[in-house]
């Protein structure tokens, strides 16, 4: 499961920029142009190209050129994989604060 690690791993880094996590919300919409996708912020287009390369390379974006126009649309497969790492997260914590809770009762209960 190392690979998993790995994924998981490079997700958890691109969603860490707001910058990157307003590009995805914006792609839930739909497909859109670089241009497009740049326009609401303040940086050079190399720099937000960067970006751009982070989500594709970490596989939560895809991008198609036709002429000149790059085109970039969620990957919402490797997103998925990231909810199901959290929702097993969740699970096992609420798991133990429910074990915690019976405990903290039970020893109330018997002061």
């Amino acid at each position: 499961m190392p690979n998993q690690s790995v994924v998981l791993d490079s997700v958890f880094q691109a969603l860490a920029d707001p910058t990157r996590r307003a590009v995805l919300e914006r792609l839930g919409s739909g497909p859109a142009p670089v241009s497009s996708l740049a326009e609401p912020f303040d940086m050079a287009l190399p720099s937000f190209l960067q970006h751009m390369k982070m989500l594709e390379g970490c596989g939560l974006v895809r991008s198609q050129k036709t002429g000149r126009v790059r085109t970039y649309e969620l990957a919402p497969a490797t997103l998925q994989a990231a909810e199901d790492w959290m929702a097993k997260q969740r699970s096992m914590w609420e798991r133990r604060l429910d074990q915690l809770e019976a405990y903290l009762k039970e020893t109330e209960s018997d002061q």
